[in-house]
């Protein structure tokens, strides 16, 4: 089954709806979506490897973009739908000291949370829901978010055949790995929280 989906993603970044459904997913992660554009991003550029610049920038906009609609949900529906988001993905008692740390720390925790695998939907909530300054938060969502993805670029675009033989040789493994990241992301957020 992995084998299947894995081909489907390869084959799918010539499609020409690949690099829409890659916004979308990079778009709502930013805000509600639990799943990371990661899994479109790298086999994309795994296919193509000279269109990981393209890919990285579509990514990078588009979650940007997510994360301002999350700042949204923060700042303008926090009571209503941000808290119920926040709730959902356990972080309920957590936000009063996490929207205390943004008066000292606001720009490192975007720019620190941004750059890993902690769901960034919750930085972007939150830093609605603690009204951090909207044109400093997108800045440094550019910076990390574009961070992000431009060094998964800059790793498939130099090195994209021979991580695409290694990742297909033991495509199991780099799923299990894949997904522990994922899961280690939402256990760290919730802990440093």
């Amino acid at each position: 089954m992995l084998r299947r989906i894995y081909d489907w993603c390869i084959a799918a970044a010539d499609k020409p709806y690949a690099l829409w459904l890659m916004g979308a997913v990079s778009f709502a992660e930013s805000s509600f979506f639990p799943v990371p554009p990661d899994v479109m991003l790298i086999p994309m550029s795994l296919a193509r490897p000279q269109r990981a610049w393209l890919y990285a920038l579509v990514c990078t906009v588009t979650s940007v973009a997510g994360g301002v609609v999350g700042y949204g949900i923060g700042s303008l529906l926090y009571e209503s739908i941000g808290q119920w988001l926040i709730h959902l993905y356990g972080y309920g008692d957590k936000v009063e000291a996490f929207r205390a740390s943004y008066a000292q720390y606001g720009a490192w925790i975007i720019l620190l949370k941004g750059l890993t695998p902690i769901p960034y939907k919750i930085v972007t909530i939150t830093s609605g829901f603690a009204e951090y300054n909207i044109w400093l938060f997108i800045v440094f969502s550019v910076i990390a978010r574009g961070g992000r993805f431009f060094i998964v670029a800059i790793l498939l675009n130099r090195y994209g055949e021979w991580i695409r033989h290694t990742i297909e040789k033991r495509l199991g493994l780099w799923v299990a790995i894949g997904a522990v990241v994922l899961v280690l992301g939402f256990v760290i957020a919730f802990r440093l929280m």
